[in-house]
Order: C-alpha cells, then sequence, then structure tokens
C-alpha cells in the first residue's frame, strides 16, 4: 500500500470516503464497521485515532473521541486494529483461527488524527508502523501549510500522503496548499467544526476551480455532508464526498457490532450510490 492507492481510489469514479473514530463504542465495532464501510464500496476509509482535545471536531465526534479514549482506546490499538482487518482476523488479539478468518481489507485507509498525537509517538516510527500495517495516508487537521514539513517530509521517505486541507478561510493560500496536494485534497464545506448541516454557505464551486488551476490531484468535500441528496450534490462538484459525523452517530448507538455493521453497511451502500 502507497499513497498512490490513495489517487488510484478515484480513477473508478466519485469516492465516498467514510470517517470513523477508532474505538468509540468498542474496537470490536470499529473492525466490524471497517469491514462493512469497505464491502459496500467505499472508496477510502479514514480512520480517526482518538485524541483529548480534538480541535476541527464537532460535539459528535468530540464525544466519540472521550468514549474510546475512556474505554482504553490507544494508538498502538489502532495500529492493531488496522493489522487485523488488513490481514482478515475478526479480533485484534492477533491469533485467529482459519475458520473464522474474514476477507481482508484492500480499501485504502487514511488516519485522521492530530499532530500531539503524532509527535508524542516519534514521527518516524509512527509513519514506519504505518507503513508495516499498511495505512496509506496521513491527516492532520491543524497543521499549517508553512508547519507542515515535519510531518510530510518523514511521510514521503515511506511512500505516505501527507493530505492538506483547503478550508472557506485559507482565501489567498488556497493554490499554494494546493500546489503541494499529496492523495486528495481534502476542502472543508463550511465554516466551523465537523458535524451534520442542513445548508452550505460556501461558494464551493469558486474554491474548485481555483485548486483545478495548480493541480490535478483529486479533490474530496468534508464537513456537513450526512444525506445521499447531500452528497449527490457535492459529488458533482468534486471527486469525491467525505463523511464522518453521519457515521460516527450510527456506530454508537448500534447494539453490537454486528448491527453497526449492518446499518452502516446499507447506508454506505446509499451513498456509494449517491456520488456515483
Amino acid at each position: 500500500m502507497s499513497k498512490t492507492d490513495i489517487t488510484r481510489a478515484f480513477a473508478g469514479g466519485k469516492a465516498f470516503i467514510p470517517f470513523v473514530t477508532c474505538g468509540d463504542p468498542n474496537i470490536e465495532t470499529t473492525a466490524a464497521v471497517v469491514r462493512a464501510l469497505a464491502e459496500a464500496g467505499a472508496a477510502i476509509i479514514e480512520l480517526g485515532i482518538p485524541f483529548s482535545d480534538p480541535t476541527a471536531e464537532g460535539p459528535v465526534i468530540q464525544n466519540a473521541n472521550v468514549r474510546a479514549l475512556a474505554g482504553g482506546t490507544t494508538t498502538d490499538t489502532v495500529f492493531d486494529l488496522v493489522r487485523d482487518v488488513r490481514a482478515g482476523r475478526p479480533g485484534t488479539d492477533g491469533t485467529f483461527a482459519a475458520a473464522d478468518a474474514t476477507a481482508p481489507v484492500t480499501t485504502p485507509l487514511v488516519f485522521m488524527t492530530y499532530a500531539n498525537v503524532v509527535f508524542h509517538y516519534g514521527i518516524e516510527r509512527f509513519c514506519q508502523r504505518m507503513v508495516e500495517v499498511g495505512v496509506d495516508g496521513l491527516i492532520l487537521p491543524e497543521v499549517p501549510l508553512e508547519e507542515k514539513d515535519e510531518f510530510a517530509s518523514v511521510c514521503a521517505q515511506h511512500d505516505l500522503a501527507f493530505i492538506s486541507l483547503v478550508a472557506p478561510t485559507s482565501a489567498g493560500r488556497i493554490q499554494a496548499i494546493a500546489r503541494e496536494a499529496e492523495g486528495f485534497v481534502y476542502l472543508v464545506s463550511s465554516l466551523g467544526t465537523t458535524g451534520m448541516r442542513d445548508t452550505f454557505a460556501t461558494d464551493l464551486d469558486a474554491i474548485v476551480a481555483q485548486i483545478r488551476e495548480v493541480t490535478d490531484v483529486p479533490i474530496a468535500i468534508g464537513f456537513g455532508i450526512s444525506t445521499p441528496d447531500q452528497a449527490r450534490t457535492m459529488a458533482a462538484k468534486a471527486d469525491g464526498v467525505i463523511v464522518g459525523s453521519a457515521i460516527v452517530a450510527q456506530a454508537a448507538e448500534a447494539a453490537s457490532p454486528a448491527q453497526a455493521a449492518n446499518t452502516l453497511g446499507a447506508y454506505a451502500k446509499a451513498m456509494v450510490e449517491a456520488v456515483r
């Protein structure tokens, strides 16, 4: 797996990119949901490593981070999760009976977390482990263009995509960010934090046009999207659609890993159909 796998994920058409908070409500549910999302046709799956101060997130994902941390989810827990779903293991203990094995998840996977998590773990060590378990890219939403090299340079050494965000507040920096984009450009749909929205006031067409002038890297729009109609509208503007809070909320409400997988598998199929 590598950053080129992320770009290839857009080759088959518009991409549906779901996000999950790892460890909420538990790591077994996360594993089941990741498999269900992959089977439903997700082009890329974003895995959120929980952090105590997720500044880009709204209440739904903030609360999911709190629950995941309270439940004992660590960065190493998430690395083990990826290892297991890549290997086709049903659990996260490193062992499984052959009869219980499931199909390995081959969908490109991207970590979304915060700089403190990576820095505390050790940037080189973190990137090396990403390669070992099969993660293709990294998103650190609070790291600005001017400060990204500390992380992006190490990602580059390991053939990992350091994925950049363009926000409505990026203004005169949009094209500077886009010129250095890898994997895909994460276009933030609205001012504020993540969370489901009814309306979108940002002139996304104008931002997309600016990005297109300087790069052919795919563009995926995220923040606030939760319904098939919204996904269809956003996919018409860009190359992909990212959905987080709506997925995290449904995972948290599920009574069991199987129920979460069934519910989110059906939801993902509807979203995949909408974006395409």
